[in-house]
């Protein structure tokens, strides 16, 4: 039997998604919670029942906009997402009903973010990859398993003086984050989105900072989730650049996840051929194809809502010339539908 979630169903739920192999972060009961307080987005979190045990779930986003279409998404505003099932039925049955369900919103289409095909007969985007490499115990190891350059850069950090240090807020990392993506030409989401993260997913969420000479140089937030960290949400001011900031906070995130106990780090998803891309494999991660797949349902191709559509160019250089505080108010508005 499908059912949709119910607050005291949650810890059901998380069960569940803890227990299956596939389970990820982003399907966490506590995204639905995030995601209406945030965004405001309607959400569909299913799952199946038999004999009194849940054997699938699957979280799904209504997200409408003018500008960027209409879709039902697993999971929006995450990497990951799609039907956890335990058996053929659950998994058939879930698939129906998220297949009704964007019919009757009358969507575009419905998208299924895995991390493994799951629905060959559907298109997916050719366009995604992920980075995920294992640690090993001893943080030097990890060290050493660095490429040679890449390495230097992370020495580079540590010689020019930078310290990590975990925030207890989310201040200096909107303050990093924004900038980094106001010159990348993307709007920001807004910092009450971060602030609800940090509060919903407690010590699951966990913000580490980077300074030089007591000034901000960048900031992370980083998701735990069984025995992997997920540096999730990243960015530097322009002295980053120079003191090595990024590759030195990217350090501290693995190693301080090593001496947590954590045994995966997850880089995330990178567009093919970005500079995101390139400067993971720099450290030694092999891509992953993502099979983020398509059930067509108003559309007649998959829709093209990237920054690499040429039709955003222009919008792009644009918004990379505005003034910091004008990005942090206009972004919002516009990043609340880029799920």
């Amino acid at each position: 039997m499908i059912k949709l979630l119910e607050p005291a169903q949650a810890e059901r739920w998380d069960n569940y998604v803890m227990a299956a192999a596939d389970g990820s972060f982003f399907h966490l009961a506590a995204w639905q919670q995030v995601i209406k307080r945030a965004f405001g987005h309607p959400t569909y979190y299913y799952y199946f029942e038999q004999d009194g045990q849940i054997t699938g779930v699957l979280p799904l986003t209504h997200v409408k906009s003018l500008l960027f279409g209409n879709s039902l998404v697993s999971n929006a505003f995450c990497v990951y997402g799609g039907i956890l099932a335990s058996d053929d039925q659950s998994f058939k049955a879930l698939q129906s009903q998220a297949q009704q369900l964007a019919r009757d919103l009358g969507v575009d289409c419905l998208e299924m973010r895995n991390r493994h095909q799951a629905h060959p007969e559907w298109p997916h985007k050719e366009l995604y990859v992920t980075f995920r490499k294992e640690l090993d115990t001893d943080v030097e190891k990890n060290l050493n398993a660095i490429p040679r350059k890449q390495r230097a850069m992370v020495r580079a950090g540590i010689k020019a003086g930078l310290v990590s240090v975990i925030d207890d807020n989310v201040d200096r990392l909107y303050t990093a984050y924004s900038e980094s993506v106001r010159n990348l030409g993307t709007p920001v989401f807004s910092k009450n989105y971060f602030r609800i993260l940090k509060e919903v997913f407690g010590k699951s969420c966990e913000v580490l900072s980077v300074e030089h000479e007591g000034r901000l140089i960048a900031s992370v937030m980083s998701f735990y989730f069984k025995d992997e960290v997920l540096p999730y949400y990243g960015g530097g001011v322009d002295a980053a650049r120079d003191l090595k900031g990024n590759d030195f906070m990217y350090w501290e995130v693995m190693r301080r996840a090593v001496e947590k106990g954590c045994k995966v780090f997850d880089y995330g998803r990178s567009k093919i051929g970005t500079g995101s891309y390139r400067f993971k494999k720099h450290w030694g991660f092999e891509p992953e194809p993502l099979f983020y797949e398509i059930d067509l349902v108003a559309a007649k191709q998959i829709p093209e809502i990237n920054p690499l559509n040429p039709k955003y160019q222009l919008f792009i250089a644009a918004w990379k010339k505005l003034p910091l505080p004008v990005s942090q108010w206009l972004g919002p508005w516009l990043a609340k539908d880029l799920g």
